[in-house]
């Protein structure tokens, strides 16, 4: 499926008529091609607008019938891509849609068609093992990759991830406790994959700065494995101030899987917020985390809200629904592209111009594409209220940013 914008029509009278997602909807086609006619451009042979000899192609590969949430979160990163594709406006570049159906054969697939089709630079796929399996096959094309993994071990070598790396999450916030003064640190890590990153990024952050790790607890997911880590911490916590070793500082990464049942389990067991600063990463940023009393006052590390909700807006107003959380980064990942398109032909996605220092701002803030692949991006301070939070640190750009957020949308 071929996503083409073009300029708009000049019957100003009918275009007042037409919506931005009726427009939408009829360029986006499965299976088929489709696009906005230029001014007083005729009709090919086949009924569609004719193709400019000097359009730019960028595949964005995404598991559209993988079934399931992940095919619904797929159709909604399509529908993103699509808005920023009309929000810029770019008459010269073409979005070619391939389904990877969420497995490496299909991304390998995906990835091998949409180079014969003439693409320049590939977004996506979304998970790490099909990002693997076509990187090969557009290595040696020489088309390189914007995936939306956050594995860094798939990164690099053509390879450039949208993803957010938890452990620059933990950097951020153990850096701004850091510097609040903060200096003993305690932790309660899940038992898992996610954890043995995030612990990692703890331990070598708190060295840095110059603090102290005095406690840190693991713990299964499941409800019951909670308990008895959850009181151990705390009391641990209680001992080091009789020691008067006071512990000033607990990071509790998680998410809203885990976070809700964690909560309570540390009220009980008289954790004191008020003593002891609770830190997060990325996965605080959900509307309830203010429910649980002890998470109140919490700091997180999370890209500005500001953006999202922008977006987010734009996005429902368009389309119906509200976005799932990684929309965000195919709006990014096409913004990129058509910022980076008015480049010469042979000189527009180069690993210089995909890695420029001053990076792009987008839906997210700040992200910056280094050239071990990794993103480096420009992470806020939140503190949890009881609706909500609020931005106590913003981020910091790196330079003179290319903003992705177009000048006006569509309203």
């Amino acid at each position: 499926m071929v996503v083409q914008a073009a300029a708009w029509l000049r019957c100003a009278s009918a275009l007042a008529l037409i919506c931005l997602s009726a427009l939408i909807a009829a360029c986006a086609i499965q299976g088929g091609s489709a696009s906005l006619p230029a001014p007083d451009a005729g009709l090919g042979e086949d009924g569609n607008a004719p193709r400019r000899s000097n359009s730019i192609k960028v595949a964005l590969l995404l598991p559209l019938t993988s079934g399931g949430q992940t095919a619904a979160v797929a159709n909604a990163m399509k529908q993103a891509a699509e808005l920023a594709l009309f929000e810029h406006d770019n008459p010269d570049f073409q979005l070619i849609v391939k389904d990877d159906k969420g497995t490496p054969e299909g991304a390998q697939a995906a990835a091998e068609e949409a180079v014969r089709e003439g693409a320049e630079l590939i977004l996506g796929p979304l998970f790490a093992g099909s990002v693997r399996a076509l990187a090969p096959a557009a290595r040696q094309a020489s088309v390189p990759i914007l995936a939306f993994s956050n594995d860094t071990q798939v990164a690099g070598n053509g390879v450039y991830l949208l993803g957010f790396p938890p452990q620059q999450e933990v950097r951020r916030v153990i850096s701004y406790a850091l510097s609040r003064g903060h200096r003993r640190f305690a932790a309660l890590l899940p038992e898992d994959a996610y954890g043995k990153l995030v612990e990692a990024a703890f331990r070598d952050a708190v060295a840095s700065g110059g603090g102290v790790i005095s406690a840190l607890e693991t713990y299964q997911p499941a409800s019951n494995a909670m308990v008895e880590p959850a009181e151990k911490i705390v009391r641990e916590l209680r001992e080091a101030e009789e020691a008067l070793q006071p512990i000033d500082a607990l990071f509790v990464p998680g998410g809203p899987e885990t976070l809700p049942r964690l909560g309570p389990l540390l009220s009980y067991a008289n954790l004191d917020p008020s003593a002891v600063k609770l830190l997060g990463t990325g996965g605080w940023d959900y509307p309830n985390i203010g429910r649980e009393e002890v998470f109140l006052g919490g700091w997180y590390a999370a890209p500005d809200p500001r953006g999202w909700r922008d977006f987010s807006e734009r996005f429902a107003k368009t389309f119906g629904s509200s976005p799932p959380r990684l929309a965000s980064m195919a709006y990014d990942a096409v913004s990129i592209a058509i910022r980076l398109a008015s480049q010469p032909a042979g000189s527009r996605f180069t690993a210089a111009n995909l890695t420029r220092p001053a990076g792009f701002t987008g839906i997210d803030g700040p992200v910056r594409l280094l050239e071990s692949g990794i993103a480096e991006r420009g992470l806020a301070i939140l503190e949890v209220q009881r609706v909500g939070a609020s931005v106590i640190d913003p981020p910091s750009g790196f330079g003179s940013t290319s903003q992705l957020m177009p000048s006006r949308g569509f309203n």
